[in-house]
């Protein structure tokens, strides 16, 4: 065997090349290693040449540089193993007993949180600004004030991922908020 560095008459820059008959003549299976070739050149002409000159010797890799190869041989990421999609529990809001639900776990909310979660709810689709929010929640007529709404979004959400749903409140910035992942959110009136 001809190690690289040590220089091969007929490969140029001393690849490595595997002289034994018997390794080139057997099958390899699966479980035991077996010899590559790897040639690096940046030339097409050149791995055209090499490949004409290696073919038969053992498998051979061929690539234009050594940011090529390093993505070819770099570990594999493992890949999750395809599951069956786990159902999303609904986000169900109990207004008679002024708290939220999903799947076996349940919260109480105050006054506040489940008129503002209704609000979010009842219309998925639409951004409430915060003015819109404060008097529907508040219900005050000229007292539109951001901090309060802020402070309730901020509890409310906490709560939310402590119960374990996927909905949550977003920012649309410049215009308000919305409820996001609520297609199975539902309030349930007594």
């Amino acid at each position: 065997m001809t190690r690289a560095g040590q220089g091969c008459p007929s490969i140029p820059g001393g690849a490595v090349a595997e002289d034994d008959e018997a390794t080139v003549n057997r099958g390899y299976s699966a479980d035991e290693p077996f010899p590559l070739l790897i040639a690096v050149t940046p030339s097409p002409a050149e791995r055209i040449r090499l490949a004409e000159l290696l073919d038969g010797i053992a498998p051979l890799l061929l690539v234009a540089d050594l940011d090529e190869l390093r993505r070819l041989i770099a570990a594999p990421q493992q890949a999750a193993a395809p599951s069956e999609p786990t159902p999303v529990a609904a986000l169900v809001i109990d207004s008679a007993r002024s708290s939220a639900r999903c799947g076996n776990r349940e919260i109480d909310l105050t006054r506040l949180e489940h008129d503002l979660l209704t609000c979010l709810i009842t219309e998925p689709a639409r951004v409430w600004s915060y003015a819109e929010l404060h008097r529907s929640v508040w219900g005050d007529e000229g007292r539109e004030r951001k901090a309060d709404v802020q402070s309730l979004v901020k509890r409310l959400r906490r709560k939310l991922h402590d119960l374990g749903t996927k909905a949550t409140i977003d920012v649309v910035r410049g215009v308000g908020l919305r409820l996001t992942d609520h297609q199975q959110a539902r309030v349930e009136r007594a």
